[in-house]
């Protein structure tokens, strides 16, 4: 193997381990300013610009700190003098995600070229093979792709729930736009920013100690369209503190999804409890009648 070759390939493994470890500027660092990048996601005609580059990758951390793998199954190096290329085939999905498809990869062709003495990544082009038998020509049409988002964001509503018993606030913050706006129970009447939603979650999963909580949607519906999506439902939230007694409660639950750079994200979210318009008091006892 030529010293190019070796190169390249210690530059592309650094490369996978930074955008593994989510670390952006690592990820940029062996790049071309006039990088352009085909990507799984839109704009179809690319992402051109080092600056542009930088700037689809957050989604992406987000969505793989919900545990997704990001690792090198197979890679080729072919380096000439001051131009090279390479492609590589990476396990690139969460353990949901290769239970549906195992042997689903994500196929990666850089293009490189040598400039003021080291080796660059001018070009990526990013791809995962359709799989239900179907060329681009015939792709799933919009119902087939709209229950493919259902589903996903049926998963994601499980990480959630999954996260909520674990404790785990990255997780739960993981699908959580930088710019959402949450409606929570309590006072203020808004909370802006993912920062302000992670500090509500945090104190919620505080308050059973060293005890446990949980929370489901059971009755969960989904309606997609295009890159906005829609869910509701009855949240059921138990909270069984080590010193004290178990807490229940239902209240209402309205989540608006946008799909940005191909990551589903929690743009809005609406929750309330139903009040006694008699007195004003809140209702925070009642429960479906029949539970879900």
């Amino acid at each position: 193997m030529s010293t190019d070759e070796e190169q390249i390939r210690t530059l592309i493994e650094r490369w996978t381990q930074a955008v593994h470890a989510g670390d952006l500027t690592a990820v940029l660092a062996d790049h071309a300013e006039d990088i352009v990048m085909f990507d799984v996601p839109p704009p179809h005609q690319g992402v051109r610009g080092l600056d542009a580059y930088g700037q689809t990758w957050p989604p992406f951390f987000r969505w793989q700190a919900q545990g997704a793998s990001f690792e090198i199954e197979s890679l080729d190096v072919t380096a000439g003098d001051d131009v090279a290329f390479a492609y590589a085939l990476l396990r690139c999905g969460t353990e949901h995600d290769f239970a549906d498809n195992p042997d689903n990869r994500l196929r990666l062709t850089f293009g490189l070229r040598k400039q003021d003495g080291r080796w660059v990544v001018a070009h990526e082009h990013h791809s995962f093979p359709l799989t239900d038998g179907t060329t681009t020509a015939d792709a799933p049409d919009r119902g087939q792709e709209r229950d493919t988002v259902t589903q996903d964001l049926r998963r994601l509503h499980q990480r959630w729930f999954d996260s909520t018993a674990a404790k785990d606030l990255d997780g739960l913050m993981a699908p959580v736009a930088d710019d959402v706006i949450s409606y929570e129970h309590e006072q203020p009447l808004q909370y802006t920013g993912v920062q302000a939603m992670r500090e509500v979650c945090k104190a919620g999963l505080d308050v059973s100690g060293d005890g446990t909580v949980t929370w489901t949607v059971p009755d969960l519906k989904i309606l997609v369209d295009g890159d906005l999506a829609v869910a509701w439902g009855l949240n059921h939230m138990r909270l069984n503190p080590t010193d004290a007694h178990t807490a229940e409660s239902w209240s209402r639950g309205t989540r608006i999804f946008q799909r940005r750079n191909g990551t589903w994200l929690l743009i809005h979210q609406h929750l309330s409890y139903p009040y006694d318009p008699a007195t004003g008091a809140t209702k925070a006892d009642l429960r479906p009648d029949p539970e879900p």
